[in-house]
């Protein structure tokens, strides 16, 4: 990775030729997450006119904590993931920081990434753990990342989820299997009472299809 000015020297302009290419988009520097810029090996070959820019493809970092209580730990996490990218050599064009539960698909930056990656506009997706991502379904949507030609990288495989964030995600499970559950009894009651109807139906009243049902 080159500072400005190392890039600058490297390819025989100045730093406010790089800065103007920036602005216009002829050359965009990458930046750290404190916004400092900085250019890569492709950025080089791309100045020598040894590689095509790619303008719609993107490198995304996703990070993401269940409550408010753990914004101390979101901001330690961004702070791992630039340190991770930085080490990798992944130049990054967005940092994505969300509060909600791993088990919400409805998410609405995580949903932004989805259909942005859906799209082909994300070459590369980063997350901490696969769990920062969605607690359930990640092959899933690794699957759909690959059909698109977008690359999810999972920095730590082991789990790096809080302890208490677990629990509330096993208790939100309980808790949507309970609804099920309480749904499921207020159908089966519906049923007995519609049978009960039926059987004190007087027999007059009965089909020749409802008396060899009673018969059987």
């Amino acid at each position: 990775m080159y500072k400005p000015s190392e890039f600058a020297k490297k390819i025989g302009v100045s730093v406010k030729t790089l800065q103007r290419w920036d602005v216009s988009g002829r050359l965009p520097a990458k930046r750290t997450l404190s916004d400092h810029r900085y250019y890569t090996e492709d950025d080089l070959l791309i100045a020598k006119g040894l590689k095509p820019l790619e303008t719609n493809r993107k490198v995304v970092v996703y990070c993401r904590v269940s409550s408010n209580a753990q914004k101390p730990e979101l901001k330690n996490q961004v702070t791992a993931m630039e340190a991770f990218c930085l080490g990798r050599g992944l130049a990054v064009n967005e940092w994505v920081s969300e509060i909600g539960g791993g088990l919400n698909f409805k998410r609405k930056k995580f949903l932004v990434i989805i259909m942005s990656m859906l799209k082909g506009e994300i070459s590369v997706l980063v997350v901490a753990h696969k769990d920062r991502l969605c607690r359930f379904a990640f092959e899933f949507i690794q699957e759909l990342a690959t059909s698109v030609g977008c690359e999810i990288i999972v920095a730590n495989q082991e789990s790096l989820s809080p302890q208490q964030e677990l629990v509330e995600d096993l208790m939100a499970i309980i808790h949507c299997f309970s609804c099920r559950l309480y749904g499921l009894r207020n159908y089966s009651k519906e049923i007995k009472d519609c049978f009960k109807a039926a059987i004190d139906k007087p027999i007059q009243e009965l089909t020749e299809s409802d008396k060899k049902e009673i018969q059987c």
